[in-house]
């Protein structure tokens, strides 16, 4: 959410239920993740608009309901785009060191990447560079 949105834009553009929505962007806020930017009188009702607090979010320790999760989010977004998307997978041989210059490195572009306008549509980027576990040995030992 990088610009301000309500709850029920918010759900149109996910497809969900407002109620499921509201009840995320509270867990969202009370975690510090977003914020309530702004509001507008509207028909005698209040209209809240929500915007995340940082520019970007690492994720420290991903745990496979959220990376489930943040993944899903992708793929619908993918789905939507109206622009053609890139979407790669690709495993590399690399060393600690070569994986953390990669890391690093991506994480720069990333950052220097974004132009300060608001004028320009909104691109989705997820970036995940972690090591694989070794496979293990399926076949049985030799009686």
């Amino acid at each position: 959410m990088s610009r301000r949105c309500t709850t029920s834009q918010l759900a149109a553009q996910l497809d969900a239920k407002k109620g499921n929505v509201a009840h995320h962007l509270k867990v969202l806020r009370d975690a510090g993740l977003i914020h309530l930017a702004e509001t507008r009188q509207v028909r005698g009702g209040t209209e809240q608009y929500y915007q995340r607090t940082a520019r970007h979010m690492v994720v420290a320790e991903p745990r496979a309901e959220g990376t489930a999760a943040m993944l899903a989010a992708v793929a619908q977004e993918l789905d939507r785009s109206p622009a053609e998307t890139h979407l790669t997978l690709r495993h590399l041989c690399l060393s600690p060191a070569k994986a953390r210059e990669l890391g690093e490195t991506l994480a720069r572009l990333v950052d220097e990447a974004e132009e300060d306008t608001e004028k320009q549509p909104l691109h989705g980027v997820l970036v995940a560079l972690y090591q694989q576990v070794p496979p293990t040995s399926t076949s049985s030992p030799a009686h």
